[in-house]
């Protein structure tokens, strides 16, 4: 298998594994210490040649075999359910964006209210009240200006990280641990997918 190849079929690996596995790039950098940037090279085809103890890295992140996440696709291999993959018969949900600025006056919108005054992006999954935050400002120096945040809306007892506001300081910021509503903190929701601003 040619260089190019492996790079590409490492590149697929890695999305569909973030994906399929419930995991962010940023949860993926933490876990194994590797950068953001790093991880964003390799998923944007910038790098042909990565390292091998970067892959190692992943891959023992993933419990996945070294060898096989350059050279198996594993998203053909593991069949995932037609209905939730982006070429089955499920059609994408269409997600409304809305802009930091706005973000606080359209949460208790619905999201057909804001899929008809927002623009919209799509995601391809099982989901529902999901909105899209594009940042105008950085995250706990781990999302910056113009990354979009997929946001499953509302108070979850999930165990990913959370997208809440400070009313005192009107910032943004992340949180892992179990929040509830407050006269300071406000709940936006669980980031379910990241889409960095390239």
């Amino acid at each position: 298998m040619h260089k190019k190849e492996k790079s590409e079929t490492l590149k697929n690996n890695i999305r569909y594994l973030i994906k399929s596995r419930g995991e962010t790039q940023i949860s993926l950098c933490n876990s194994v210490g590797l950068t953001r940037t790093t991880i964003y090279n390799i998923l944007e085809g910038r790098v042909v040649n990565v390292q091998q103890s970067t892959i190692r890295k992943i891959s023992d992140f993933f419990g996945v075999s070294y060898k096989e996440i350059e050279s198996v696709d594993f998203k053909e291999r593991e069949i995932i359910e037609s209905d939730v993959s982006p070429d089955g018969n499920m059609n994408p949900a269409a997600v409304p964006i809305i802009k930091e600025s706005a973000l606080i006056q359209s949460l208790d919108k619905r999201i057909g209210e804001l899929a008809t005054t927002c623009p919209l992006t799509y995601y391809f999954g099982v989901a529902c009240n999901l909105i899209g935050v594009l940042l105008s400002s950085e995250i706990n120096g781990t999302y910056e200006s113009g990354d979009l945040l997929i946001v499953n809306k509302g108070l979850l007892n999930g165990d990913r990280e959370t997208l809440m506001y400070d009313k005192v300081t009107h910032k943004l910021f992340i949180s892992n641990e179990d929040f509830s509503e407050s006269d300071s903190v406000c709940v936006v929701g669980e980031v379910i997918e990241e889409r960095f601003n390239g």
